[in-house]
Order: C-alpha cells, then sequence, then structure tokens
C-alpha cells in the first residue's frame, strides 16, 4: 500500500458546504464584524486578527452555537473519502483555520473521527467567546490562525494530498505533491503554477484519490511509496 501518503482536508466550503465561522458571525455576531472582514478582503490584517476580533463579537450560549451546527449542510460523499482512505491505512487530517468547536460539533452527525488542526475557540461565560491559536507560525506570511503550511511540512518525506477551496489553502497549495481544488483555489493554482485536479465535491474527488493511489500500488506494489513530488 502507499505507506507515506498523507490527506489533509480544508473545511470550510470544502466538508461544509457553507462558510461555518460566516454563517456563526452573521447568526450572532455584532454586524460590525463584516467591517473587519473588510479589512482582511483588503490585506489590511491577516485572518489570524481578523478572526480573533470577529469571534469577540459573538454574543451566544455553547448550546445556541451548537444548535446552529447542525443546520449546517455538509458534503455527504465526504465519509466514502474517509473510509477509502480507512482502507488503505492513509491517514487523512482535516486543517482548518475555522473553529475547532464547530468543526467537531459537525463531523460527529458523520460519526467521524479524524485528526483536527483548527483554532481553539474557547468560551467565557456570558455569552462571550475567544479565540486562541495552537497551531499558527509567527512566521506565517499570511498571518494565519492556523498555518496550514506548517501542517504539511512536518510531514517531510511524503506524498501530502491537499484538498480545499479557499485563500487559507493558497500557501499549503504551493507545499502539497497534489493538489484537488475548487472555487478560489483553482483560480490562485492557475494563476500561480500549481499543479492541480478540479473537484465539485467528494463525489468526484474520491474516486479521482482511488484511481491515484491504484496507480502508486501498480508502481511500488512492494516498498509503498517513495519520497518525491508527484504532479498531477
Amino acid at each position: 500500500m502507499p505507506s507515506r501518503v498523507r490527506i489533509f482536508v480544508d473545511f470550510d466550503g470544502t466538508i461544509s458546504l457553507e462558510d461555518t465561522t460566516d454563517v456563526v458571525l452573521e447568526r450572532f455576531a455584532d454586524p460590525s464584524w463584516q467591517q473587519v472582514e473588510s479589512e482582511w478582503r483588503a490585506g489590511h490584517i491577516g485572518s489570524r486578527e481578523c478572526m480573533k476580533r470577529q469571534v469577540e463579537l459573538i454574543r451566544a450560549t455553547p448550546e445556541e452555537l451548537d444548535t446552529l451546527c447542525e443546520e449546517i449542510p455538509l458534503d455527504p460523499h465526504f465519509p466514502d473519502l474517509v473510509a477509502l482512505c480507512n482502507q488503505k491505512s492513509i491517514p487523512v487530517t482535516v486543517v482548518s483555520d475555522g473553529l475547532d468547536r464547530t468543526i467537531t460539533r459537525m463531523l460527529s452527525r458523520f460519526d467521524i473521527d479524524v485528526p483536527l488542526l483548527a483554532n481553539k475557540l474557547v468560551y467565557l461565560g456570558d455569552r462571550r467567546w475567544t479565540l486562541e491559536f495552537p497551531y499558527s507560525d509567527p512566521g506565517c506570511e499570511a498571518g494565519a490562525g492556523n498555518c496550514k503550511c506548517l501542517a504539511l511540512t512536518k510531514k517531510p518525506h511524503t506524498l501530502r494530498i491537499l484538498i480545499g477551496d479557499g485563500r487559507s489553502d493558497f500557501c499549503a497549495s504551493e507545499t502539497a505533491d497534489l493538489v484537488l481544488a475548487k472555487s478560489a483555489l483553482v483560480e490562485h493554482c492557475q494563476a500561480n503554477g500549481v499543479p492541480f485536479i478540479v473537484f465539485g465535491n467528494f463525489a468526484g474527488a474520491t474516486p479521482l484519490l482511488a484511481d491515484w493511489i491504484e496507480a502508486l500500488e501498480r508502481h511500488y506494489p512492494a516498498t509503498g511509496v517513495p519520497g518525491g513530488t508527484v504532479n498531477a
């Protein structure tokens, strides 16, 4: 089996069909969160500062937040990818610049237990929240709360597959060996010469990965996948 393959999957817009953080902010935050968002989109602040300031505008109980998470749609075919990777003993990690509590709650609807790297949502009481960043990198050029590049570079001598859709995946796409992209990530890869495969949802992405893994198994039937770069 391809023993050195590692798969990293974005959450918002990839597993979740909506941006979960935006849904939470729209429901529970002071409207000034949109001004903070504008500062981020204009490049005046990084996503870490943006997220922290926005989360501090939320007014909700933990129960209200958890209930909202039950309403946000997920890609129903994501469990098929996890099942494929379990069959092949390939580790899957969810990497997100979103909120760990909402992601964990939503993945529980699939009864899926995979490693999660995300920003830590902390309840302060009195309907107030703050955000901590256990996976940040002081040197991150994007100022991300969760530096996905750091997650990928911690797995050297492996074939690293990134599946994503947006700005938080841009830098990591240039580190990955294979990128499955949709939405804004497609445009980034095209503009920066990053090899990628387009996907619409996991109904399409999982067969693509199955074919790719089978090709690796045919080429490396005894020894697994050697270190190196595979271009799409």
